[in-house]
Order: structure tokens, then C-alpha cells, then sequence
């Protein structure tokens, strides 16, 4: 076997010529065959044998992955090839495919220029797979598809070549309807995959063999002869005339574009800088003798070398020794090693050129999303997830010695995470920790005491719950404790387009920077005095000065703003977040001492008119869903409709084909946190397959709404009596 040095060492003297390198991800839905699919191009580059290529699955590395066999969390491995007597680098990444683990496929599509999309033609297109096609196309990353298991359709379905072909092109039509509907409008058509030019391979990845135009020209093979050959089983003779590696290998570098083909149009995409300033330049130019500027992605650890940056190179060259800013954080910070991903193991070199994916050691407290950069610049658009959190554990050391140990797990799990959230609970000394589903915190714990080895204790699931209000109550009254200070508040429902620019990222929380966001603000149906007013962002609320004149306001404004995001984080009814709700000052009376106007009068005089305003206009609870696509046997389907609408429900659509049925429908999380697998699977004698999916926040019935806020508070330790506007208006 060749040793990962040497490869490296390859690697890193061919990633200068930047017409040779793809930067690529392998996405799809769960269990299609991604890793499987990595092993064949990881055996031609000869990092394993070709004889384990498809057991091997090398880039599921960690313990979890290979017990489970899925892919948790996203794999980097940078692969030297020689196509048409060329050498060719490809930096690829193994994405995951269950939607728990959704947020390492939109931090790979900031690093890549093109997809490999895989799909298995029996179960067709599933919900992830146009998640994570839709990510790709925003991300303006281009598509290639790979159809796996091909076999399935002739051996277990018993298609004829003719129908299996019928359906092949099937599945090619409608993922060009989704390139159609989620591409950038200038790529639409171009972007279009057909088997005519290439851009579609067909194969076995497990069995390792795939044909496609290149492959039938350079081997004199036929669909036809394909179809014999798997009829008979004869493998072998499969791999000999259809090699899988050497199809997707032509694939890739034939269809997928280098960085200097991509960046061109990536760039403006991704970063909203003067394109004509001198970095501007060199990122659309690919220049490696520019500024260093780069994208952090992924934040890894090292038990040797602590946290690792991992970023795309868009322009100059990162070498050891050299210093770069890091968006948000002042001052330049020393580079003290850079390295190449592969796999598992990370190979230091001595320098990572544009175009490339690097690792960095020696950044401290670098985020995902942070711009690294020669020069100060504007950052790169913030990486947005799609998905949030909706199912909370509390989380305890079983040992009260080990807790800041598992502070420090924590820190480094969310680090690399940005879909879990960690909060300490002051109250209880709990940590509640927030995940995408169940199995999302399931794999959290497994980490924490098998790789951080924090003995833990952990509660039953928790549904996430948030607060909002649907109408205005003008002129609340705040007082200060000793009543030598008023405020005068408003408060208001968020204008929904608002709410969305802030869900998406599209302006970000915190004191407002510049004057940009006004104009999105406006743009979004906010009156122009409110937009010009914002002073702070929390939680998707916002917090607006509408005074005129009110003298010492400025001094004590910190302090405001600290008390609108106490109340905003800690709602009033459940003790939940609060989202979309929309605070103005309108006035106030303000006592000329700063001693009498300090934190402990100042604060509780906002939070508490927040709370009141909120319950005068009547809180609403938000609870999180779940978009379900349920697959069963038709014999099935009127049981699993009544279940489903059981849960509380809402069937979406149901589509039948032949003996089989496919339900879709909208359920809320808490009805399927605890027993749901075990009912259905019950209810169907094992036969339904099941994918969930993040479907938002929506409001709770409010038949049902009293009896959940009375539970929250119990578990909170609060009085289950929810309180009245006036307990906070005295």
C-alpha cells in the first residue's frame, strides 16, 4: 500500500496547475451508496486495495460511523489521478445523507465547485436527495449524476431492459426538473445532465462496475451487453468492460469545472466585496500569487494540535509562518501548520495554493463561516443553515468533577457543529443540548463518552418550543425598581418577510453594522423610521429607539438592549425563545444620576414591559415539524393514514404505484419524539421505510396550547400558573 505521505507529496505538487483540480462532494440521501462510491475512486489513487473498495468504506473513519455503517459527518481526502496522460487532483468530500446530519452537507457546498449526485433508481428521488441538490444549486456548485444499485432494477423488480431504461430516464427527467427549479437562472439549461454528453454514469458502486459514454467508446460496450452481463451475475467480466472508477473518475474531470472556471461566477455569489478591489481580482482570477483569502468550513481537533481550520483557498497561497486575519477577531494570527486532508489522517505540507482545500493549525477561535484573509476584507456570506434544532436532552456529568470537562466536550462538539446548540440551564446546572432529531443527539452523547470520555446522565427527549405574538399593544409602561426611571414600549408582531431575512441570514443578529440593512428591512415591508431605528437583533426580534429626544437614552442604551434580549431569549409565557416579535422604545423619563439608573434598575424596567406587552397581546406557542414520506405496501395505507392523522398530522400527498404507496405528511416533532418507529413499525409488520425532514415552526392549536405551557413550566421548575400582565406591570 502506498504510504499517505508519498501520496501527499504527489497531491501537493500538482495542486499548483489549477486547470487539473476539481473540488467535488458526493451527496445524496441516506443508504444510495456515497462512501461506497469514495472507495472506487480512493482504490485508483491507490490509498486502499481495490480488492476491500466497497467494504472498506474508508472516509466512515470514526467508531460511531462504522458501527452504524453511515456516513455522520463530512470526510475530506484529496486524490491525485492521471486522465488522458494528465495528472489531476481531486479534492473530494463523502457527505452524510441522513437529514440529522444535513449541516455538513451545506458547509461542503461553500468548499466545492461541483456535485456528484447519487441516487438508487428503486427508491428514486427521496426527500434528502433534493435537500441536498437544492443545496448544491444555491451554492452554485454544478451537478453530475451517478444512478447506483442499477442491478436492483433487473434483479429485484425484474424490469426488462426496456422498462429499466424507461425508468432510467424517468429518474434523469425529473432531476432535471430540479435543476431547472432550484438552479441559478444562467445555469438552468447549461446545467441540464443527460447520458448523451456524459454527464450521467449508471452502475454498481458495491459491485464496482458503471458505464457511460466514455465508457462504451473506450470499451466497445453497449447498454445492451451491460444488461446481459448482470443478468448472468457475472461480475468479473462486468468490471473489466465497465470499470466504476475510471466512469466516474471521467465524470468528474470532464463535466465538473476547475476553480478558475467556477470562481468566476462563484465569487460575486459568495462575496459581496468591491470584484474590482485587488482581492476581489485575485479570488475571481484564482491568482496564487495574490492575498491569501479563504473560507473556514469545517473546525476539527487534534488531541496534538488542537483545533484545525479547514477552508477553501480562493486566492494566494497559505504557507507555514504566515499571518492572516480572521474575520470579527483583532489583530493578525501566526499560521503554524498547513496540511492536506486524507481521510483520517492529516499530512502536513509545506503549502496549499488558490483553488484547493487546506487544513490550518494555530488560528485560535476560528468559527465556520469566518473569512481568513492577507488583508482586512468584507467576510464572506455567512453559511445558512437550513434546518434547526428541534429536539432538546439535558445533559449532566455523572461526576461533578468531570464538568468542566464536559463544558470543554461541548465546546468542541458545537464548534464543529453549528447545528447543535448547548445552553446551561442557571437554574438546574443543567447543559441542554439541541439537536436535529433524535439520532443527532443520540451520535452527541456516543461522543461525549466514548471520545471525551465524560461518563453522562441524560433526560428523555425535549421538544423545542418558541414564542411569538400575533397583535400590537401600544404604550406599555416600564418602571425602574426605585421608580426614578420609565420606559415606554411598543410591541408589535415582525413583518413575516422580516422574519425570514433574519431566519435565513440574510442580515445577521446583533447590533446592526453600516446602513445595509435598512434597505432589506424596508424592502421586507418595514415602515422607514423603524428600519433606520433597529439597535439590536435577537432570536429573529428586533429592537427599535422610536424616541425623539429622550435626554441620557444613549447612556443607559446598553443596558436596554441587554434587557430586550433577556426577555427575548426567556419568553414570559413558557419560558421559551421568542421569535418575531418586533419592540419599540417610544419614550421615556430618564433620572439624571447615573447612580440611580444602573443595571439592576435599568434592566429589569425593559424586561419586565416586554413580558407584559407580550401576554396583553396574547402569546402564541411555535412548534417545530416534521415533513414525513412514508413508503408501504398498499394493503397498508388506510391504517397508516389513520395513524399519521392520529399524531396530529396533516396529510400532504399521497402518490401509488403499482403495490406500493408513498404518504407524505406533516407532523408535529412532539408526537413523534417518543414510540413513533416502534407504532409504525408495529402497525406494519416492519414494512414501511420512513424519512423525515425539517418542515419549520409553526403555531401550536390553542385547544391544546395551555396544557403544553403548563408541562414546560413544571419541568422548568416554574409555577404551572401562567402569569397575568399584571404581575409585571407594578
Amino acid at each position: 500500500m502506498v504510504r499517505k505521505e508519498f501520496v501527499a507529496e504527489e497531491v501537493a505538487k500538482i495542486m499548483s496547475d489549477i486547470d487539473r483540480v476539481r473540488n467535488v462532494a458526493i451527496i445524496a440521501h441516506v443508504h444510495h451508496g456515497k462512501t461506497t462510491l469514495t472507495d472506487s475512486l480512493l482504490a485508483r489513487a491507490g490509498i486502499i486495495s481495490k480488492r476491500v473498495s466497497g467494504d472498506a468504506l474508508y472516509t466512515n473513519y470514526e467508531a460511531i460511523e462504522k458501527d452504524r455503517r453511515m456516513t455522520i459527518k463530512s470526510a475530506n481526502i484529496s486524490l491525485a489521478f492521471n486522465y488522458k496522460n494528465a495528472d489531476h487532483i481531486i479534492n473530494l468530500i463523502d457527505t452524510p445523507g441522513h437529514v440529522d446530519f444535513g449541516g455538513h452537507v451545506t458547509r461542503s457546498m461553500r468548499a466545492v465547485d461541483g456535485v456528484v449526485l447519487v441516487v438508487d433508481p428503486v427508491e428514486g428521488i427521496m426527500p434528502q436527495t433534493e435537500t441536498v441538490l437544492r443545496q448544491a444549486l444555491q451554492e452554485k456548485a454544478k451537478p453530475v449524476l451517478f444512478v447506483n444499485k442499477t442491478d436492483r432494477l433487473l434483479n429485484e423488480l425484474k424490469l426488462t431492459p426496456e422498462q429499466t431504461f424507461e425508468r432510467l430516464l424517468k429518474l434523469i427527467a425529473d432531476i432535471n426538473s430540479l435543476i431547472t427549479k432550484f438552479a441559478p437562472e444562467q445555469f438552468a439549461k447549461q446545467w441540464q445532465i443527460s447520458v448523451e454528453n456524459g454527464s450521467v454514469c449508471f452502475g454498481s458502486a458495491y459491485k464496482k462496475w458503471a458505464i457511460s459514454t466514455h465508457i462504451m467508446k473506450k470499451y466497445n460496450v453497449t447498454f445492451k451487453d451491460i444488461f446481459e452481463l448482470t443478468a448472468k451475475n457475472d461480475e468479473a467480466k462486468l468490471q473489466e468492460v465497465a470499470p466504476v472508477d475510471e466512469a466516474t473518475l471521467a465524470m468528474i474531470i470532464d463535466h465538473l469545472p476547475n476553480p478558475k472556471e467556477a470562481q468566476s461566477y462563484r465569487i460575486p455569489h459568495l462575496w459581496h466585496g468591491d470584484l474590482e478591489s485587488t482581492d476581489g481580482k485575485a479570488m475571481v482570477g484564482v491568482d496564487q500569487k495574490g492575498p491569501v483569502n479563504m473560507i473556514v468550513f469545517g473546525v476539527s481537533y487534534d488531541q496534538h494540535s488542537g483545533e484545525i481550520s479547514i477552508g477553501r483557498v480562493f486566492s494566494g497561497t497559505v504557507k507555514k509562518g504566515s499571518e492572516v486575519y480572521v474575520s470579527g477577531r483583532p489583530g493578525k494570527q501566526r499560521i503554524q501548520q498547513v496540511s492536506l486532508f486524507m481521510g483520517p489522517e492529516r499530512v502536513i505540507v509545506e503549502e496549499v495554493s488558490a483553488g484547493n482545500i487546506a487544513g490550518l493549525v494555530g488560528l485560535d477561535n476560528v468559527d465556520i463561516g469566518d473569512t481568513c484573509s492577507e488583508d482586512e476584507i468584507v467576510p464572506f456570506e455567512q453559511i445558512r443553515h437550513y434546518s434547526k434544532p428541534v429536539v432538546t436532552k439535558a445533559i449532566e456529568a455523572k461526576d461533578t468533577r468531570d464538568m468542566s470537562k464536559l463544558i470543554e466536550a461541548l465546546r468542541e462538539l458545537t464548534k464543529g457543529d453549528q447545528t447543535i446548540v448547548a445552553e446551561l440551564n442557571q437554574e438546574t446546572g443543567e447543559h441542554l443540548v439541541s439537536g436535529m432529531g433524535e439520532l443527532h443527539l443520540e451520535v452527541i452523547e456516543t461522543k461525549i463518552r466514548d471520545e471525551f470520555h465524560v461518563p453522562i446522565t441524560t433526560s428523555e427527549p425535549i421538544v423545542v418550543y418558541k414564542e411569538t405574538i400575533e397583535k400590537e399593544v401600544n404604550n406599555v409602561e416600564g418602571k425602574s425598581p426605585n421608580r426614578h426611571t420609565r420606559f415606554y414600549i411598543t410591541v408589535k408582531p415582525l413583518e413575516p418577510a422580516v422574519v425570514e431575512l433574519l431566519e435565513t441570514g440574510a442580515v445577521k443578529e446583533g447590533k446592526p453594522k453600516g446602513k445595509a440593512h435598512i434597505d432589506e428591512f424596508i424592502k421586507a415591508g418595514m415602515p422607514r423610521d423603524e428600519a433606520k431605528g433597529v439597535v439590536d437583533i435577537k432570536n429573529s426580534s428586533i429592537l427599535i429607539d422610536a424616541t425623539k429626544g429622550v435626554q441620557y437614552l444613549n447612556e443607559v442604551m446598553e443596558l436596554l438592549i441587554e434587557g430586550f434580549e433577556e426577555a427575548i431569549q426567556d419568553g414570559p409565557l413558557a419560558r421559551e425563545k421568542c421569535v418575531g416579535v418586533k419592540i419599540l422604545i417610544t419614550d421615556a423619563t430618564i433620572h439624571e444620576d447615573p447612580v440611580h439608573r444602573g443595571p439592576a434598575q435599568v434592566i429589569p424596567a425593559m424586561r419586565r414591559p416586554i413580558y407584559a406587552g407580550m401576554l396583553a397581546a396574547g402569546v402564541v406557542l411555535l412548534e417545530p415539524k416534521q415533513k414525513f414520506t412514508v413508503n408501504i405496501p398498499v394493503d397498508y395505507m388506510s391504517d397508516i393514514i389513520t395513524f399519521l392523522q392520529g399524531k396530529r398530522g396533516q396529510i400532504v400527498d399521497i402518490q401509488q404505484e403499482n403495490e406500493q404507496a408513498t404518504i407524505i405528511a406533516k407532523i408535529p416533532v412532539a408526537e413523534v419524539i417518543k414510540g413513533f418507529s416502534n407504532e409504525i413499525r408495529s402497525l406494519t409488520q416492519g414494512k414501511a421505510i420512513w424519512y423525515p425532514e425539517y418542515a419549520g415552526y409553526e403555531k401550536l392549536p390553542r385547544d391544546i396550547q395551555e396544557k403544553v405551557v403548563r408541562e414546560i413550566r413544571k419541568r422548568k421548575g416554574q409555577p404551572e400558573e401562567p402569569p397575568r400582565p399584571e404581575q409585571f406591570m407594578d
